[in-house]
């Protein structure tokens, strides 16, 4: 039996290409982004505001301005049809109105099958001080991020699942190295294995939200930490029976999306980590 979508979930799903440029104009189609990680104007046009703002009233200066960085928006397809500012894409009005960005997750084990957890900084503008898997972030809409270079974009299929694989893999090696200080040399892009996509919204605090197409990857390393305060409030290696120790702690709070992948795979994967083959899908999982 077919279950019913939400409200919300129609409403995403109905969102033509056209649509999502009339209801918002401030994303910039895919054909005129600069390759950039961050326009001026964008940054200028975040900055501006801080002032003005309750949204950035008493955030940290270096939070904002990772808010100009320009991220992924999608259609309900996953297809990238432009850039948005990671304020535009995190407004909980603009999410109520079904934008939508790329996203991903990642999940580091060690060589004893650890995961290593973070709790968000107080200084992240959403979900602060939270617990979460490694690395929650995601791809800019540069071309080594969407998957391919400007020198072989002729020819790239730009829209497909591997490609986009590809750029969300770039991404995670250079999230771990900011966050988390932990050298590419020990988390190669060669050695994420992508395993699903979830298809999520949530809100945040003070206005702020979530509304992702989420690519869950995992790796094995042994790389040392040297976290980023600014990104990171705290870090430890879990097996699974502490992590639901953890979940039980009425005190310790939780990302939506990473209670939402425990909730429905992560312990299974886990009892899998050495032969993750069968436990991959290309299919979206709708979480609406």
């Amino acid at each position: 039996m077919t279950q019913e979508l939400t409200p919300y979930h129609k409403l995403v799903k109905s969102l033509s290409k056209d649509d999502i440029f009339e209801r918002f104009p401030d994303v910039i189609p895919l054909e005129r982004t600069t390759g950039e990680k961050r326009s001026d104007s964008d940054y200028e046009k975040t900055t501006d505001v801080v002032g003005s703002s309750s949204l950035f009233a008493g955030h940290d200066e270096e939070q904002i301005r990772l808010m100009a960085e320009n991220c992924i928006v999608l259609d309900y397809n996953d297809i990238p049809i432009g850039s948005g500012t990671k304020k535009l894409c995190h407004i909980m009005k603009n999410i109520e109105k079904g934008l939508l960005h790329r996203a991903f997750s990642v999940f580091l084990f060690d060589s004893q099958n650890r995961l290593l957890l973070q709790q968000r900084a107080d200084e992240k503008i959403t979900f602060p001080q939270m617990w979460t898997n490694t690395c929650c972030s995601h791809p800019l809409c540069v071309p080594s991020e969407l998957g391919f270079s400007m020198d072989s974009m002729n020819g790239t299929n730009i829209h497909s699942l591997d490609t986009a694989i590809r750029g969300v893999k770039s991404a995670a090696v250079r999230k771990l190295k900011h966050e988390l200080g932990i050298e590419p040399e020990y988390v190669p892009a060669s050695n994420f294995k992508f395993l699903t996509r979830i298809h999520y919204m949530s809100p945040s605090n003070g206005g702020w939200g979530e509304h992702e197409i989420d690519y869950i990857l995992f790796v094995k390393s042994d790389g040392k930490v040297h976290a980023n305060p600014n990104e990171v409030k705290a870090y430890k290696y879990v097996s699974a029976e502490e992590l639901k120790e953890m979940f039980k702690c009425k005190d310790l709070k939780f990302t939506p999306w990473f209670k939402l992948i425990c909730e429905s795979y992560l312990f299974d994967w886990w009892k899998h980590i050495n032969e993750l083959d069968d436990c991959t899908s290309t299919t979206i999982n709708r979480m609406l």
